[in-house]
């Protein structure tokens, strides 16, 4: 699941950094960028990232998987240099070792368990912030330079966030009748677009690297919240400060390797101006 979200979140990135940046909560964003193949290469990736995380989380409590998700970005830097060459500085070699350390504390700390159902009241608040974050981003799209990025990012987070929770239990379904009946499904699915168009736009503004930062916090420590509060997630006892620390320490790490998982160079977004939408970035999902 981490490489196959590293990989996506560099082609996804590159593709965005090429589109004329659009100033409107317009989902036709998604469409201009599935015009490129690059594009379409990294939705692949990021779809079988989609796919293991679900069966992940079928066991696995969200403060791990999220945390795992958002490591994403350290295969990015890692494949930005092996493959286009970018420096690796010192500082980067050392966010990497922590960033293993961090996800091995989580592992050391999880205790696998099956999810407990959310309530129809919970389930009504999981549509309900469809709208509400809709709403926000209709505002948040005339934002621009690292407010706009910082602003858009978190609310393509908290979408990812909330499509995480919705995962949690229906990975649980054991039936295909159960599973398609579930009203989860739909809104798993709907908050995963939302996110994605939100990350779309969060990338093409003047500050990426604010984008992800504030993505991987809004989008992490949420669904780690609700899975220990409402759906059961388990910390092996003994062991609640390794889980903290695990949890910090990578979190931390993600956020320092956006300063380096990106190009050493600028994509023309508009004939009159340039944005700095940098590679490297973590394309969600979503279900994050």
């Amino acid at each position: 699941m981490i490489l196959a979200y590293g990989v996506a979140n560099l082609l996804q990135s590159a593709a965005a950094a090429r589109t004329t940046v659009h100033h409107t909560f317009d989902p036709a964003l998604l469409v201009r960028l599935a015009g490129q193949r690059t594009y379409l290469l990294g939705i692949g990736c990021q779809t079988l990232g989609f796919v293991l995380a679900f069966l992940a989380r079928r066991d696995l409590p969200l403060f791990l998987v999220q945390a795992s998700v958002a490591a994403g970005l350290g295969v990015t830097a890692l494949l930005g240099v092996v493959v286009l060459k970018w420096s690796l500085p010192a500082a980067e070699v050392a966010l990497l070792a922590l960033l293993l350390a961090g996800i091995t504390a989580l592992v050391l700390a999880a205790q696998p368990a099956h999810s407990r159902p959310l309530g129809p009241v919970v389930i009504l608040l999981l549509a309900v912030s469809v709208l509400v974050i809709a709403a926000c981003g209709f505002f948040a799209v005339r934002l621009h330079g690292a407010l706009g990025s910082v602003v858009l990012g978190s609310l393509a987070g908290v979408g990812f966030s909330a499509a995480a929770i919705a995962a949690r239990p229906l990975a649980n379904e054991h039936s295909a009748a159960g599973f398609f009946a579930n009203p989860l499904l739909y809104l798993l699915v709907v908050h995963s677009l939302l996110g994605q168009l939100l990350l779309g736009l969060a990338m093409q503004r003047g500050s990426t690297t604010a984008a992800v930062a504030a993505m991987d916090a809004a989008g992490a420590v949420p669904a780690a919240i609700v899975g220990l509060l409402l759906l059961g997630d388990r910390i092996e006892p003994g062991r609640g400060w390794l889980a903290v620390l695990g949890f910090v320490v990578t979190l931390a790490s993600v956020i320092g390797l956006t300063r380096f998982a990106e190009p050493q160079h600028h994509h023309a977004t508009t004939p009159a101006r340039r944005s700095d939408a940098r590679a490297g970035l973590r394309a969600a999902t979503t279900g994050r």
